[in-house]
C-alpha cells in the first residue's frame, strides 16, 4: 500500500543537507538489511527457534529484508535527484513492489499480535489452535492480500484517476495514483482495522500479564510481580508505539491525498512520513526478534561462531551437574517425590515438583515455562 511519495519539486538543494540525508537514508538501508538478515540466520541456524510460534517472524524479516533490497535503494536515490530516471515500465514495477512489501510487513504484524494473543489467552488449546495448515493457510493469504492491492490493482488501473501521463524514457515523477476509493479501501484493509485488532489483542495480553502479576504478588513474591508487569508494560509499549507512530501519519496522509488529491498535500512533509513508515522494517527486527530471550541466545552463539549444538550440550551439563548438587543437598532433609510433567503451548515440558501445584496457580506457571512467550515478543 505505501507507494514512493517524494516529488520533484520537493529536492535538497543545500550540499550539507544533501549530505546528512543520505547519511541518514543510507544507515536506515544498512541496518534494515542488516538486521533482517541476522534473524533470518538465527532462526535458520539454531534448532530450538524453529516452531510454529516463530514462522511469522521469519516471514516478517523476509519480507522486511525484500524492502531493504528491492525497494528502499531506489527511494532514496529518487529521494535525493529529485527525478525519477529509470523509466515508466520499471516505475510501476517498483511502486508495485513498494505497495505489496509494505503491506506484507503491516499484515505479518497484524499476525503476530493475534499468535500473541491465541498463544496467551488458552496456552492449553494454542497447539489445536495453531497448526502448521493454519499457519501456511495464513501467510499465504498475506501475500494474496499484497498483491491484490499493489500489482493487481495498480496494472488494471483500480487506483487511477483517470489522468494520463507521458510514455517517455525519462518522467519526472514516479508516484502511484490514489483515488477516494482506493485510498480508503486500500487505508481500512492495511492498516486501519489491523491496528484496531491490534489494540485489542494487545490490551488483552496486558490484562492478563498484570493479572499474572498480581497472582504473583499475592503469594510473597512482590519483586518478581513488579519485574513481570513492568516487562509486560514496556514491551506492549514498544511495539504498538513503534507501529503506530512509523505508519499512522502516512496511512493518514495517503487517505487524505486520495480524497482530496496529491496538490492538497506538502511535498515535504509526505516524504517525510513515507520514510517514517520505511523505518518500521528497521524497527521490527528489534521489536520482534530482540526482545526475544531465545533470539538473544541465538544472537549471541550466531556473533560468537559456536555451534547452537555446543552451547546446548553445555547448558545442558551444567543444569544437570546444579540439579544433581542439589538433589544431593536435599535427599537428607525429604523424601524422594515423583516429578510431574507439564505440557505447555510452547511444546516444551516442564518438571515441577508434585506438590507445587497446589501451592503455584496455573497462570503463573505458565508465566515462568513460557516466559519468553508470555508476552507479545
Amino acid at each position: 500500500m505505501v507507494p514512493n511519495g517524494t516529488a520533484s519539486s520537493f529536492c535538497l538543494d543545500s550540499p550539507p543537507c544533501k549530505i546528512a540525508v543520505s547519511v541518514v537514508l543510507t544507515a536506515l538501508i544498512l541496518i534494515t538489511i542488516a538486521g533482517n538478515v541476522v534473524v533470518c540466520l538465527a532462526v535458520g541456524l539454531n534448532r530450538r527457534l524453529r516452531s510454529l510460534t516463530n514462522c511469522y517472524i521469519v516471514s516478517l524479516a523476509i519480507t522486511d529484508l525484500l524492502l531493504g533490497l528491492l525497494v528502499l535503494p531506489f527511494s532514496a536515490f529518487y529521494q535525493l535527484s529529485c527525478k525519477w530516471s529509470f523509466g515508466k515500465v520499471f516505475c510501476n514495477i517498483y511502486t508495485s513492489l513498494d505497495v505489496m512489501l509494505c503491506t506484507a510487513s503491516i499484515l505479518n504484524l497484524f499476525m503476530i499480535s493475534l499468535d500473541r494473543y491465541c498463544a496467551v489467552t488458552d496456552p492449553l488449546r494454542y497447539p489445536v489452535l495453531v497448526t502448521p495448515v493454519r499457519v501456511a493457510v495464513s501467510l499465504v493469504l498475506i501475500w494474496v492480500i499484497s498483491i491484490t492491492l499493489s500489482f493487481l490493482s495498480i496494472h488494471l488501473g483500480w487506483n487511477s484517476r483517470g489522468e494520463t501521463s507521458s510514455l517517455n524514457h525519462t518522467i519526472p515523477k514516479c508516484k502511484v495514483q490514489v483515488n477516494p476509493v482506493y485510498g480508503l479501501v486500500d487505508g481500512l484493509v492495511t492498516f486501519y482495522l489491523p491496528l484496531l485488532v491490534m489494540c485489542i489483542t494487545y490490551y488483552r495480553i496486558f490484562k492478563i500479564a498484570r493479572d499474572q502479576a498480581k497472582r504473583i504478588h499475592h503469594i510473597g513474591s512482590w519483586k518478581a510481580a513488579t519485574i513481570g508487569e513492568h516487562k509486560a508494560t514496556v514491551t506492549l509499549a514498544a511495539v504498538m508505539g513503534a507501529f503506530i507512530v512509523c505508519w499512522f501519519p502516512y496511512f493518514t496522509v495517503f487517505v487524505y491525498r486520495g480524497l482530496r488529491g496529491d496538490d492538497a498535500v506538502n511535498e515535504a512533509f509526505e516524504a517525510v512520513v513515507l520514510w517514517l513508515g520505511y523505518a518500521n522494517s528497521a524497527l521490527n527486527p528489534i521489536l520482534y526478534a530482540t526482545l526475544n530471550r531465545d533470539f538473544r541466545m541465538a544472537y549471541q552463539q550466531l556473533f560468537h561462531c559456536r555451534p547452537a549444538s555446543y552451547n546446548a550440550h553445555e547448558t545442558t551439563l551444567r543444569s544437570s551437574s546444579s540439579q544433581l548438587t542439589r538433589n544431593q543437598s536435599r535427599e537428607p532433609m525429604q523424601k524422594e517425590e515423583k516429578p510431574l510433567k507439564l505440557q505447555v503451548w510452547s511444546g516444551t515440558e516442564v518438571t515441577a515438583p508434585q506438590g507445587a501445584t497446589d501451592r503455584v496457580p496455573m497462570d503463573h506457571r505458565f508465566m515462568e515455562a513460557g516466559e519468553t512467550y508470555a508476552f507479545p515478543v
